[in-house]
């Protein structure tokens, strides 16, 4: 069972337009997104140890992308480094699906995950419904999320299906929150910041669609 990444991730500075600041974030995170993939693909061989530490430099990587924001050429540049050490983290999970299930599984997963991300922008951008409002539910959510990960790691008491779908739900609500923030001009945040958290809600639905799209291709 994989623990959801780390999320939320938030400071501020102001930024541009809805539409300009959207255009950047999303060419940002795409880039990191694909760098990932290469990483992942390079070092799929890896041990599962060797992504555990990937995943608690990721987590460092984070802190100190916050520290060097008023420098955006060093932050993009820290925040691409960032995607390489997660595709280092997540190519063991990928190995292990692909073993089990077929190199289709993984493809699907990344597939739906991208139209997802697409449609739930446009939600997002479509219509006025301001889903800013339910932050302060989708963190509690996630904190708990995260929570019952950490106990099941030791406790086995939680189907990995029923956490996958529950991290799907969860990451869903963060992304229209994400985009929301978006649409509203950044909240204060730079286009960096937001491409971090798009990026972290992204990878997490696609580890959960992994589970999802494994655990049905095991049953046919």
């Amino acid at each position: 069972m994989n623990n959801p990444r780390y999320s939320g991730y938030q400071s501020g500075t102001a930024v541009s337009s809805a539409p300009a600041l959207l255009g950047q974030v999303l060419g940002i995170t795409g880039v990191g997104f694909l760098i990932t993939a290469l990483a992942a693909y390079i070092f799929r061989d890896v041990s599962s140890m060797v992504g555990t530490i990937a995943v608690f430099a990721g987590l460092a990587m984070i802190f100190v992308m916050r520290g060097v924001r008023r420098n955006p050429a060093v932050a993009l540049l820290w925040f691409y480094a960032f995607t390489f050490v997660e595709g280092i983290g997540i190519a063991p999970i990928i190995s292990h699906y692909t073993a089990l299930a077929g190199s289709e599984v993984v493809v699907d997963a990344a597939a739906t995950t991208g139209f997802g991300m697409l449609v739930l922008g446009g939600v997002a951008f479509t219509f006025s419904l301001d889903w800013r409002r339910f932050q302060g539910i989708a963190f509690g959510a996630l904190l708990v999320l995260v929570l019952v990960g950490i106990a099941s790691i030791f406790f086995h008491f939680i189907n990995p299906g029923v956490y996958a779908w529950a991290t799907l739900g969860i990451f869903t609500l963060l992304t229209l929150v994400d985009f929301s923030r978006i649409r509203a001009g950044g909240d204060g945040l730079t286009p960096v910041d937001l491409a971090v958290s798009i990026y972290l809600d992204g990878l997490n639905i696609f580890i959960a669609l992994l589970e999802l799209f494994g655990m049905r291709s095991r049953e046919d």
